[in-house]
C-alpha cells in the first residue's frame, strides 16, 4: 500500500500546522482583504501588458474595471507556456480560476480570475513537446527545439515553429470546421509574434478571456517592477527563506510525508540570468552571491533596478511573489504546487503576508464515445485503467469468463486457510509458525504474480481480437502518462468544437472526474 501524498493528506482536511486555510472552510475566504495593494499600479502594468500583447480588448477592459476596485480580490492559477497550450490540464486550471472567481465575486468585492504564466522558467524539456489525438486515432507530435537554460519569456518564437503546427493541425483527422476554427486561433496568436511565452498567452486569452480570465505574465517590464520589492527584501536575507522551507520539510517528513522542495547549504531562493542569457541559482556563502561569478548584495539590487526580468524566483518563493503584489483570495494548484505550498507558510510570514487558501485544480478525463462505451461494457473507470490498464481490464476479461481463480477473493479465500493451518500447526510445535507464515507469504506472492500472468495473457488476446486495448491506452494514457497531463486540450477543440469549453463552464469549481463528450 502506497503512503498518502501531501496532496491527498491536504484535501482529506489534515497538516493544518501547514497551510493557513483549507478549502472545506471557503466561506471564511469572503471575509478576505487586501488593502496593502497598490490596485492602481497592478491594472496600469496589466494593461501596458495587454497592449503590448495586443490582447487588450474588451474582455480584458472589463476585467480591468473589476481589478480597480479599491476591495477587488483575485484567483489565481498559472502554469508553464508549453507548446499549444501544452497538456489539457493548462486548460482545466484557467477555467478552475474563473469557476471559483465566479463563487467568490460579490457586488462589494469583485474577484477576478487571473492566469500567471510562468515564462520565468527555464526547462526547455518540460515545455518544447505536446501530443494530440484525432479522429482516426492517430497520435500526433508536436516537439519544438526551444534552446534549454533561457526563460521562456525570452526565447523569440520562430516562423518555423509555426509551419510545424500548422502541418500537424493540417494532418489532424477531425470535422474541417473545427479545424478551421483552431487554425484561425493559432494564426491570430502568432501573426504579432513575440516570444514562446506571448504565444502561450494569446492562446490562453482567446480560449478563456472571453469568460473573464486575466493572462499576466511576470517578465513583461512593467509587471516586473511590481515584484522587485519582495525580491530585494530576499536578497537583505538569502537564506532565511530556504532555512524555513528545510525546517518544514523535516518535520513532514516526522509525519511521513516525502517533501517537494529541498533547499542544500548555501543555495537561494534566487534564479540570476547571466550575461549569456542563462538562468542559473544564486548561492550565498556569508559573504557573497555566486552564480555565473560572485556578486555583492548590492550588484543584484543594482541589476534589480536596471532590469528586474533579470532576478526571478525559485518555486520556494514563487508564490509569494505573486502574492504580495496580488490581492490574491486563493491559488488553483495541482498535487504538486499544494505539496510545494506545504513548505511555504513560515516564508509567507517572513515577508508579512498570510498564505492563501490553495484550491485543487479541476481534475478532468475526457471520455470520448468510443472510450466511454468501453469502459462501460467492461464495468470500470478510467482513473481504474489509468493507475493500472493490465489488471483492470484483465480481471474483468476474467469475470467474464468466468474464471473466479484469478480474483482476489480466491487469495483471500486461500489466505484464510493459510492462517487456520499456521495456527493448528502453531499448537502443535510453536517452533514451526514462524516456517508456516513464511511458506504462506511465498506461495500468495507466487500466486499473484500467476494471476497477474494470467490477466496479461487475457488482455493479449483481447487485443489481438478487438483492438481496444491500444484504444484505451491512446486516449487515456497517451505515451504511459496519465491523459490531462499529456494530450492537448486543443484535440478536443478539433474534434468537438466550442463543446468542450461549455462542458467546462457548466462544472463546479472543485469537479475531480470523468466527463463525457
Amino acid at each position: 500500500m502506497t503512503s498518502p501524498t501531501i496532496a491527498s493528506a491536504y484535501r482529506a482536511g489534515q497538516l493544518s500546522d501547514f497551510f493557513e486555510r483549507h478549502p472545506a472552510r471557503l466561506s471564511e475566504t469572503r471575509a478576505f482583504s487586501r488593502p496593502d495593494v497598490d490596485r492602481a499600479a497592478l491594472v496600469a502594468a496589466l494593461r501596458a501588458y495587454h497592449a503590448d500583447l495586443g490582447t487588450l480588448d474588451e474582455h480584458v477592459e472589463r476585467a480591468l474595471t473589476r481589478l480597480a476596485h479599491r476591495a477587488s480580490r483575485v484567483v489565481v492559477t498559472g502554469q508553464q507556456a508549453g507548446v499549444l497550450t501544452g497538456p489539457a490540464y493548462s486548460v482545466h486550471k484557467g477555467m478552475g480560476a474563473v469557476l471559483l472567481a465566479g463563487e467568490l465575486d460579490t457586488e462589494d468585492a469583485p474577484t477576478v480570475a487571473l492566469y500567471w504564466v510562468a515564462s520565468q522558467d527555464h526547462d526547455a524539456a518540460e515545455v518544447a513537446a505536446t501530443t494530440l489525438l484525432d479522429m482516426d486515432e492517430t497520435l500526433h507530435h508536436l516537439r519544438l527545439d526551444l534552446p534549454n537554460g533561457r526563460p521562456v519569456a525570452k526565447v523569440a518564437w520562430q516562423d518555423g515553429w509555426t509551419r510545424e503546427a500548422r502541418r500537424v493541425l493540417t494532418a489532424f483527422a477531425a470535422p474541417e470546421v473545427h479545424k478551421a476554427a483552431v487554425v484561425d486561433l493559432l494564426e491570430r496568436s502568432v501573426e504579432r509574434g513575440g516570444s514562446v511565452a506571448d504565444i502561450f498567452a494569446r492562446l490562453v486569452h482567446r480560449l478563456l478571456g472571453p469568460r473573464g480570465l486575466l493572462v499576466l505574465d511576470p517578465m513583461h517590464p512593467a509587471l516586473a517592477r511590481l515584484f522587485a520589492a519582495t525580491l530585494e527584501r530576499e536578497i537583505q536575507a538569502p537564506l532565511e527563506s530556504s532555512k524555513r522551507i528545510e525546517h518544514a520539510a523535516v518535520n513532514l517528513q516526522r509525519l511521513g510525508f516525502t517533501p517537494q522542495l529541498r533547499r542544500p547549504e548555501g543555495a537561494t531562493n534566487l534564479f540570476l540570468e547571466g550575461e549569456d542569457g542563462a538562468r542559473r541559482l544564486l548561492r550565498f556563502d556569508g559573504r557573497a552571491f555566486h552564480a555565473d561569478r560572485a556578486y555583492k548584495a548590492s550588484a543584484l539590487v543594482e541589476i534589480l533596478h536596471d532590469d528586474p526580468t533579470r532576478l526571478t524566483p525559485a518555486a520556494g518563493l514563487r508564490p509569494i511573489v505573486q502574492d504580495a503584489a496580488l490581492p490574491t483570495v486563493a491559488f488553483v494548484v495541482g498535487p504538486g504546487e499544494i505539496a510545494y505550498g506545504a513548505q511555504l507558510r513560515d516564508v509567507y510570514e517572513l515577508h508579512g503576508l498570510r498564505q492563501p487558501l490553495l484550491w485543487p485544480r479541476l481534475a478532468v478525463t475526457w471520455l470520448e464515445p468510443p472510450v466511454a462505451r468501453i469502459l462501460t461494457r467492461f464495468g470500470f473507470s478510467a482513473a481504474d485503467f489509468q493507475r493500472d490498464p493490465d489488471g483492470a481490464l484483465g480481471l474483468e476479461l476474467a469475470k467474464t469468463r468466468g474464471a473466479d481463480a484469478t480474483t482476489s477473493a480466491r487469495l483471500d479465500d486461500l489466505r484464510t486457510s493459510f492462517t487456520a493451518l499456521a495456527r493448528e500447526i502453531a499448537d502443535l510445535d510453536p517452533v514451526l509458525e514462524g516456517a508456516a507464515k513464511r511458506t504462506e507469504a511465498r506461495t500468495l506472492e507466487r500466486l499473484e504474480r500467476l494471476q497477474r500472468l494470467a490477466h496479461l495473457a487475457l488482455v493479449r488476446r483481447h487485443e489481438e481480437r478487438t483492438g481496444q486495448v491500444s484504444r484505451l491506452r491512446k486516449h487515456l494514457l497517451p505515451g504511459g502518462v496519465p491523459q490531462e497531463r499529456e494530450m492537448n486540450f486543443l484535440t478536443y477543440l478539433l474534434k468537438h468544437g466550442a463543446a468542450p469549453l461549455e462542458r467546462l463552464a457548466a462544472l463546479p469549481a472543485d469537479f475531480q472526474g470523468e466527463l463525457p463528450l
